[in-house]
């Protein structure tokens, strides 16, 4: 079946109430049974058909009661207020899964195993993320703070780095391990403390991540 010809890119930032090696990344359940965070994204680049999306910033909140392929979780878009109405439209879209080949991104598992789809909220996003320092501060309105930094070891000062190479990932190809906290008072509540915080370089299409 053919898509609507779209693509993005750019740099993205996520937290998540797992444990520092997201059992997700590796087909196990959740550190804590159930699964909660978000993920940040600037779009460097990208268009939906003849709809420029360069330079947008988007975020998605998230929660489920158990492992993502139980289903029965939630999710909530946020798009920064300063795009314009074809951009959020192609946005909504793409986010939630559509133009997109089955189980292709991360996007279409989320919105499949999320019956209830929050309202989209229109914010400022400020982010504000190094990946090759570990290091991120985001800002969303007054509805979300996020902060990440490197894993520091038990036994000393230093940083500790990690990486996760996914090949065949649907979200990413390479992403940066951190540490992370973050607060929001959307629908989906967040209260993060020193858990999985995750960057890396998206880039996504109708048929997946472009590796």
């Amino acid at each position: 079946m053919a898509h609507v010809d779209w693509y993005v890119e750019g740099p993205a930032y996520g937290n998540c109430n797992c444990g520092y090696a997201c059992p997700c990344q590796f087909e196990e359940d959740p550190t804590q049974g159930n699964c909660r965070g978000f993920e940040v994204m600037e779009i460097t680049k990208g268009h939906f058909a003849e709809v420029d999306l360069s330079g947008v910033k988007v975020a998605i909140v998230y929660a489920w009661p158990g492992p993502i392929y139980e289903g029965g979780g939630e999710m909530q878009l946020i798009i920064d207020k300063s795009a314009s109405p074809e951009q959020r439209t192609a946005l909504e879209t793409v986010l939630t899964g559509g133009e997109t080949d089955e189980e292709a991104t991360h996007w279409w598992v989320f919105r499949a195993m999320c019956p209830t789809l929050h309202d989209t909220i229109y914010a400022t996003i400020e982010m504000d993320t190094d990946m090759e320092a570990r290091r991120a501060e985001i800002q969303i309105g007054d509805i979300l703070t996020s902060e990440g930094r490197p894993i520091k070891p038990p036994h000393s000062e230093g940083e500790h780095r990690v990486r996760i190479d996914m090949p065949n990932g649907i979200e990413f190809s390479i992403a940066e391990v951190g540490n992370a906290s973050t607060t929001a008072t959307t629908p989906i509540k967040l209260d993060l403390k020193d858990s999985y915080g995750q960057w890396h370089f998206m880039k996504h299409g109708p048929t997946g991540v472009v590796h």
